[in-house]
C-alpha cells in the first residue's frame, strides 16, 4: 500500500513539473506605445518572449525591431539590425526588419501587364520598382491585435496604391514558440492583382553591429538561381549553381567566394540574388541554415515559398548608426528573404504571383534559432 501511495505521489509530482514547464514555455505577449510617425499617427510595439527568444515587432512597417537569442553559453544578444526608436526608421532606405509589399524585390521598368492592361508603378531603384514602390508596406502603420503566441497585423492597401490594382487586404501574423519566429502572410483582393510579401530582417548571429558576417557558414537548398542583368533584374534564366560561387548546397562560409572573379557577384557587389529552392512550393520545408562559429548560434529558415533572396548587406555604407550607437558597414549583416521570384509579373515562365478575387494568398516562413556547442 505504501509503495502504491509513493508511486501515486511521484506521478502527481511529475505531472506538476510538466505542467509548470508548459506554463513557463507559454509565449508572453505585451504591448507598449512606441512613439509616432511624422504625421502624428501612434505606433505600438509588441514584445513576444517564450523563454528561448525575445522578439519585438512594431506596427509601423511591421518591422522586427529586435530579436534576442542565446549563444552556446546561454548569453543573449540582439541578432537583427535596427534602431532604438521609430524616428530611426523614418526613412529606412535599407528596409531594416521591414514587412515588404505589395511586391517584394524588383519589377523591371516599373511596369507590368495583367489581363491585357499595363500598370505603371513608381520607380525607386533606377528604372525599376523596388519593394513595393516609393511608399510600400514598410512605411505604413498596420493595425495590431494580440493573438495566441504573438501579434496579428492588418492593412488595407487601396486600389491604385503605388499603381497596383485592387483593394488588397493583407494580414500578417508573427508568433513565437519553441525558439522560433513564425511569420504567416495572407491576403485577399477584389480585383486581379499581383502580390509578393516578405520580411527584410538583417541578421548577424554574432550580434547586431559587431562586425561583418563573412565567417558565417551558410547552406541553401537550391541547385539553381536566377542570374541578373546590370540593374539586378532577372534575365529569365534558371542557372545551375554547380561550379559557381552560388553553390551553397554544401555549407560554405559567406566570405569564402564573395569576392570571386564572377560577373554576377560584381553586379550585386556581392550576393544579392534569388535562389530557386529545390523543395515543392507550398510545402513548409527547410530552405537554408546559417551557423556562426564564434557564438554557436544557428538559424534555420523554413518556408513555403519557391525562392530565397540571399543578400549580404553590400549597400550598407557606414552612414547608418543603429541600436546601441553601432555603425552598420558593408556586409555587417545578411538577409534571407523568402519570396516568389523578382520581376515575376514580367516572366510568364516564373511561378505566378497573380491573385484573383475569391482566392487567398497564403505563405509561411519560420526562423528557427538554436545554438551548438561545437
Amino acid at each position: 500500500m505504501l509503495s502504491k501511495r509513493m508511486n501515486y505521489a511521484l506521478a502527481i509530482f511529475c505531472a506538476l513539473i510538466m505542467l509548470s514547464a508548459s506554463m513557463l514555455a507559454k509565449t508572453r505577449v505585451t504591448k507598449q506605445a512606441f512613439g509616432h510617425t511624422t504625421d502624428g499617427t501612434p505606433v505600438d510595439i509588441y514584445s513576444l518572449a517564450d523563454g528561448k527568444i525575445e522578439v519585438r515587432i512594431m506596427t509601423y512597417g511591421g518591422i522586427v525591431v529586435s530579436l534576442r537569442t542565446p549563444d552556446r553559453n546561454g548569453k543573449l544578444a540582439d541578432v537583427v539590425l535596427g534602431h532604438d526608436s521609430v524616428d530611426g526608421y523614418i526613412p529606412n532606405p535599407p528596409y531594416l526588419g521591414a514587412l515588404i509589399g505589395r511586391y517584394g524585390n524588383r519589377i523591371a521598368h516599373g511596369s507590368f501587364q495583367l489581363d491585357g492592361k499595363t500598370y505603371s508603378l513608381p520607380k525607386n531603384d533606377g528604372d525599376n520598382t523596388l519593394h513595393g514602390g516609393i511608399k510600400g508596406f514598410n512605411q505604413v502603420v498596420w493595425t495590431g491585435k494580440e493573438i495566441k503566441d504573438g501579434v496579428e497585423l492588418t492593412y488595407l492597401s487601396k486600389d491604385g496604391e503605388q499603381g497596383f490594382p485592387g483593394n488588397l487586404t493583407a494580414i500578417v501574423r508573427y508568433t513565437v514558440s519553441d525558439g522560433a519566429l513564425r511569420i504567416e502572410y495572407s491576403a485577399t483582393t477584389d480585383k486581379d492583382t499581383v502580390v509578393n510579401l516578405t520580411n527584410h530582417s538583417y541578421f548577424n548571429l554574432a550580434g547586431q553591429g559587431t562586425g561583418d558576417i563573412l565567417g558565417h557558414v551558410l547552406k541553401i537548398d537550391a541547385s539553381r538561381f536566377t542570374p541578373v542583368d546590370a540593374t539586378l533584374i532577372p534575365t529569365g534564366e534558371l542557372k545551375p549553381v554547380e561550379g559557381t560561387p552560388f553553390d551553397f548546397r554544401a555549407p560554405h562560409s559567406i566570405g569564402e567566394r564573395i569576392n570571386a572573379d564572377d560577373e554576377q557577384l560584381r553586379r550585386g557587389k556581392g550576393y544579392d540574388h534569388n535562389f530557386v529552392l529545390d523543395h515543392t512550393a507550398g510545402q513548409l520545408s527547410e530552405a537554408a541554415e546559417v551557423y556562426e562559429p564564434t557564438t554557436g548560434r544557428i538559424l534555420k529558415v523554413l518556408t513555403t515559398e519557391p525562392g530565397l533572396q540571399f543578400y549580404t548587406g553590400n549597400f550598407l555604407d557606414g552612414t547608418i548608426t543603429g541600436k546601441e550607437g553601432r555603425v552598420y558597414k558593408p556586409r555587417y549583416a545578411f538577409c534571407l528573404e523568402t519570396q516568389h521570384f523578382p520581376d515575376s509579373p514580367n516572366h510568364p515562365s516564373f511561378p505566378s504571383t497573380e491573385l484573383k478575387p475569391g482566392e487567398k494568398y497564403h505563405s509561411v516562413t519560420v526562423f528557427q534559432f538554436s545554438a551548438s556547442s561545437r
